[in-house]
């Protein structure tokens, strides 16, 4: 690769895009809503929102100085982070509530980096992140998932057009904020039904003598508020 060339390709990462129209921008929250909202399609898209709550743990995890082990991702949509180092502390707690948190947040940075324009951006980070899990992934399934998953993001920012490009951001933003608050409210139900025991709440719950409630109205609290800040900056409100 010359000079000339890798110049190109960092103005191109660097660079701003045109925001699309604002019927693009709510066609892409409709669109996003009509694959959370409904059972059937969530069911598939929920994998989608497990690769970010597993690699929410693994990231955060490394940040804390603990060893990741592995991640493996489950056809039922669930998922298992496992990692070494004390089974208590602040990097534990830390590594266990950034699951849930994870999708809407990665929604909200997504929302902020289409609100300064830059598409282009946000999808090559997108699909850093997902090569990063891919290589902690420790079943076949899971890799699978990861790499269709990773696949679409690199077939839309080397061969689409800038109009495509700018609205499937959109819509994978719109789907991490939307997406990331629905799992709280599903824990929440199946605690109220007697199941979930060993949940991230629970988890949290033992490490840090809070009820486990406490720790649901946290991921309700990150999700709704990464839900309502980053479709300000979506609809440019």
């Amino acid at each position: 690769m010359d000079s000339s060339t890798a110049t190109s390709l960092w103005d191109e990462l660097v660079g701003t895009q045109t925001d699309p129209d604002l019927w693009v921008v709510i066609a892409t929250l409709v669109a996003a809503a009509a694959v959370v909202l409904p059972p059937g399609p969530w069911r598939i898209a929920r994998n989608a929102i497990t690769i970010a709550h597993e690699g929410g743990h693994g990231l955060v995890a490394l940040l804390t100085g603990r060893t990741l082990t592995g991640i493996r991702l489950h056809s039922d949509t669930s998922g298992l982070t496992v990692s070494r180092g004390k089974p208590h502390g602040i990097g534990m707690i830390l590594t266990a509530a950034a699951g849930y948190t994870a999708p809407p947040l990665l929604g909200l940075g997504g929302a902020a980096l289409l609100a300064a324009g830059r598409v282009t951006l946000l999808l090559w980070l997108a699909t850093a992140l997902l090569l990063a899990v891919l290589v902690m992934i420790r079943n076949a399934y899971g890799a699978l998932t990861v790499v269709l998953t990773g696949g679409t993001f690199l077939l839309v920012s080397w061969l689409a057009g800038a109009q495509v490009q700018a609205a499937f951001a959109y819509a994978v933003v719109w789907f991490l904020l939307l997406g990331g608050v629905r799992p709280a409210f599903e824990l929440q139900s199946k605690r109220r039904r007697g199941g979930a025991g060993d949940s991230d709440a629970d988890q949290l719950a033992r490490l840090t003598h809070a009820p486990a409630g406490v720790w649901l109205f946290f991921f309700h609290a990150v999700s709704l508020c990464s839900l309502v800040g980053g479709g300000r900056w979506l609809l440019e409100l």
